[in-house]
């Protein structure tokens, strides 16, 4: 097999878009990950028999662009579904409103199983740990170009301090923690909706309706805290329970309590404030991820590992053009 050129470190949505583009040019990639199964932040997980998702709540998608191409594939093959264009707005007293928006695209067998999708074909090893990147050179390895696919904390440890990498990338301070609770019922008894936003409360940001998301009315929802109660139960998640439980009964006006319950941490859910590129490309490392474009997203995420792993190609073509000794 070709020694691969490339080697992404972080095999979320970004890092497989990025490895996609590249192999798609015939660009020899790797791609490692310390977790078990590609997905990153779009993770499902199997609780009681089914998957429930833990990370991104939806995805939008605009039909114009290269990912509405990705998305419309995706719902031709029925990975895919279109979920709603109504979000429900709630508050400290209950329900207030509906909004209107962009609709949002959810996956009968969770988000993950896109990303996992994407990854056919592309060598992924999957529970192996980086722990230090130089231009080219990964773990003493050498790669014509080191991508690193991960929010800006976790990336600005692997450099060298005072690197123009490293000082481009946000510390943690700039990053926000979330806590992902999965609250099951014995059965549906609240008012039919499919996502809603909670503002102005103290514990919770968001509720999704994971049966309703998924298709196939599981009584469970999934609720994500805000930064201020993640950071104070990052060491212990599951501290969060009984006081999310409350406020997502509040919200939902629900008079029985939950049979069931699961946390998940993201110490690095999303960026506070997002980089003017869609990428950076310097020295012969990559950086690439939600954080990189207008907006935290999922289409962000691909779109930057996309544009990204074109970019590589190119600078690739264009070294072995003018010094075809190089690799």
């Amino acid at each position: 097999m070709e020694q691969p050129q490339v080697l992404i470190v972080g095999a979320g949505i970004a890092g497989i878009a990025c490895a996609q583009a590249l192999r798609n040019v015939g660009v020899a990639v790797r791609v490692v990950d310390r977790g078990h199964t590609p997905g990153g932040r779009m993770a499902s997980r199997t609780i009681n028999g089914r998957k429930v998702d833990l990370g991104a709540s939806y995805f939008t998608a605009e039909p114009s662009t290269p990912f509405g191409t990705v998305v419309a594939d995706w719902l031709r093959r029925g990975l895919a579904r279109p979920w709603t264009d109504t979000i429900t707005v709630a508050g400290a007293d209950g329900i207030q409103r509906l909004s209107s928006g962009p609709m949002r695209y959810a996956a009968p067998d969770g988000l993950r199983s896109l990303v996992t999708d994407l990854s056919h074909g592309i060598d992924v090893d999957q529970g192996v740990s980086i722990e230090h990147v130089s231009p080219g050179e990964a773990d003493s390895t050498l790669y014509d170009t080191v991508v690193l696919a991960m929010p800006d904390p976790q990336a600005r440890r692997l450099l060298d301090v005072g690197t123009p990498q490293h000082d481009e990338l946000n510390d943690g301070f700039g990053w926000e923690p979330t806590i992902a609770v999965v609250l099951e019922w014995a059965e549906r008894t609240w008012n039919p909706f499919h996502c809603a936003f909670v503002n102005d409360v103290a514990e919770i940001t968001s509720i999704a309706d994971d049966g309703d998301r998924r298709g196939d009315d599981a009584p469970v929802l999934v609720a994500h805290t805000t930064a201020a109660l993640a950071r104070q139960h990052l060491d212990n998640p599951d501290g969060a329970i009984s006081l999310v439980t409350d406020a997502v009964r509040r919200a939902l006006s629900l008079p029985n309590a939950p049979i069931g319950s699961f946390t998940h941490r993201w110490t690095f859910a999303r960026p506070a404030a997002q980089h003017s590129a869609i990428f950076l490309l310097n020295d012969r490392i990559g950086l690439c991820g939600d954080a990189w474009g207008k907006r935290s997203s999922v289409g962000t995420a691909w779109a930057s590992g996309d544009a990204l792993g074109r970019a590589i190609a190119a600078d690739l073509n264009a070294s072995t053009s003018s010094s075809p000794a190089r690799r």
